[in-house]
């Protein structure tokens, strides 16, 4: 193994390279997160991945079963979730590393987390929002850029990283657009502590969506990523497969205008959201030709179906040469 990379992220979680295995809807699994703590780094799985209350837990003792690393929550923190307080309270009471917090307003998720000693990381997109979380206690920002995966920022990291660590004075962890050690290296130079990473861990043996989501996570690449305000109302990437070609990327013109509606807006936000979530999730893990798979542009470092491990060691190695 390695020699342990010293950044900010690897002192606060105690982990040995500077690398979140980013969150991923209806993709991270307690496999992946045991994969990746047993790697070296660590994981956060999204809560909203589980159903119940009680298979959120499972999950949670699982990885608690299997490593003895720390691993990470993602919340989401807006009205839209509303499971947010129960999923806290299960937060506070495994006293799990860090949150990573999505969507919203985190004062409450910082405030309990800190009582039980537990991190708080923010997702960010630009310098107003991070200011504001810094001023309620943030322990890091999650700097999501241009070249992220799902509900991706509008700036890209060369501009992103700089502007926040030169105005905001906690660590910044960069999201998007890393697949190999060489961008971890340059987010680092650019002055960020760490990188979360997802796209390129979907094409994993640990993953559990479905073999042809894997491949094409392997067969398509970087040009191959499209905004989509199909499925959550809100610009998200995914994979311009054949069908997403065929029904398009933009709401009709009905949705369009539902969504000016001050009235309707919010239900109409919502219908989307859950129609577009089913139709991921449909996706994700059984044959169907409606491929609506989520993803970013760091697919393009991707060229097999391998462990978490093998990813993770591949990128320190080329690291650690260009250090």
């Amino acid at each position: 193994m390695k020699e342990k990379i010293e950044t900010p992220l690897t002192e606060m979680l105690n982990i040995r390279y500077p690398i979140i295995m980013a969150p991923m809807f209806l993709v991270s699994n307690h496999q992946m997160t045991i994969a990746a703590i047993n790697s070296g780094i660590t994981g956060a799985i999204p809560a909203l991945n589980y159903r119940t209350d009680e298979k959120f837990r499972e999950a949670m003792d699982k990885i608690r079963e299997e490593t003895d690393g720390p691993f990470g929550v993602n919340l989401i923190v807006n009205k839209s979730n509303v499971r947010m307080d129960e999923q806290l309270e299960t937060c506070l009471e495994y006293k799990v590393d860090f949150i990573i917090t999505s969507l919203g307003n985190p004062k409450k998720v910082i405030e309990e987390s800190h009582k039980r000693g537990m991190k708080v990381f923010c997702d960010v997109t630009d310098l107003k929002y991070a200011k504001k979380v810094e001023e309620l206690g943030a322990d890091a920002l999650i700097a999501v850029n241009s070249e992220a995966g799902g509900h991706a920022g509008k700036i890209p990291s060369h501009e992103l990283i700089p502007m926040l660590a030169e105005n905001c004075s906690i660590p910044i962890i960069s999201a998007g657009g890393v697949g190999d050690g060489k961008g971890l290296k340059e987010k680092i130079d650019l002055g960020a502590c760490g990188i979360s990473m997802g796209t390129p861990f979907i094409a994993t043996e640990e993953a559990g969506v479905s073999d042809d989501y894997k491949q094409a996570i392997v067969d398509y690449k970087a040009d191959d990523i499209v905004m989509t305000t199909k499925l959550s109302g809100t610009p998200c990437t995914i994979i311009k497969t054949p069908y997403v070609e065929k029904v398009g990327t933009e709401q009709n013109w009905l949705e369009k205008l539902l969504n000016k509606n001050k009235t309707l807006k919010k239900f109409v936000k919502m219908f989307t959201f859950m129609k577009g979530m089913k139709s991921l999730e449909k996706a994700a893990f059984s044959g169907t030709y409606k491929t609506l798979w989520c993803a970013g542009p760091s697919l393009q470092y991707v060229d097999e179906v391998r462990p978490v491990k093998a990813i993770v060691d591949d990128m320190i190695e080329e690291y650690s040469s260009l250090s």
